[in-house]
């Protein structure tokens, strides 16, 4: 086979796999075309829908799998070329162990951490909020704080809500010592009457999550970017001063 042939077949190859690929595009984000991220020292991970602990939910249902970020931020906190990382939230809440867990972790990352709360960083999805360096909410997101529940069969004894208690000092704990906000006026977000419907607790705009010090500021992808990389030259600075 001489290469004229060779190279004809590569064609014939590239040329089939290309429609493909082309139609998996237009399947999966409706247009053929789309923008290529370029190489960065700056990792965006994105928590969308419900966060989905240990039950699996309904195919309908928009979820994110803990146990697929769970490696994904030990894999950031080893790969040297990462240097800042951005949360994206959009979430309505879900499993608090596995919130909690994911907070816990992206909290102990040892690099430069930015979040924007997108939509609405409901239930769980504060705790994920506040858990990085820095925090941010769009000025028509949510957050909706209330208590503690469970799903399903509940057994009616002094021991559950015992335990209900203790995962809900759990999750304000966290808040507040990973936030500005205090631990009275959370509280009193969380158990106010006659701002949801059919529930206790407060749907918290933007504006007045940043005023009750529960978020850091107000603003959207360029303030969140320009904070992760000022937090990044200021962690370049202190170890060349160590260096030295």
């Amino acid at each position: 086979m001489n290469k004229d042939t060779e190279k004809k077949e590569d064609q014939n190859q590239e040329g089939k796999q290309n429609p493909s690929a082309l139609v998996q595009k237009i399947q999966q984000l409706g247009q053929s075309n789309i923008p290529q991220a370029p190489d960065s020292n700056i990792h965006v991970l994105t928590i969308i829908g419900q966060v989905e602990g240990h039950v699996q939910l309904p195919p309908q249902n928009k979820t994110t799998k803990y146990e697929h970020l769970l490696p994904q931020l030990i894999a950031i906190e080893q790969n040297p070329k990462i240097e800042g990382l951005i949360i994206l939230l959009n979430t309505v809440g879900g499993d608090v162990e596995a919130g909690l867990a994911l907070a816990e972790m992206i909290a102990s990352i040892s690099k430069p951490t930015v979040s924007i709360v997108l939509g609405g960083g409901h239930s769980i999805g504060v705790p994920i909020a506040v858990a990085t360096d820095y925090s941010f909410i769009v000025p028509s997101a949510t957050m909706t704080i209330h208590p503690v529940r469970l799903t399903g069969l509940v057994i009616g004894v002094p021991q559950t809500f015992e335990y209900l208690d203790k995962m809900q000092d759990r999750v304000i704990d966290f808040v507040v010592n990973h936030s500005n906000i205090k631990e009275e006026k959370f509280k009193d977000l969380m158990f106010a009457k006659g701002n949801l419907t059919r529930d206790i607790g407060t749907n918290v705009v933007g504006p007045d999550a940043v005023e009750y010090g529960l978020i850091d500021g107000v603003g959207g992808v360029k303030e969140a970017m320009k904070k992760v990389n000022d937090l990044i030259g200021n962690d370049n600075n202190e170890e060349s001063q160590v260096i030295q």
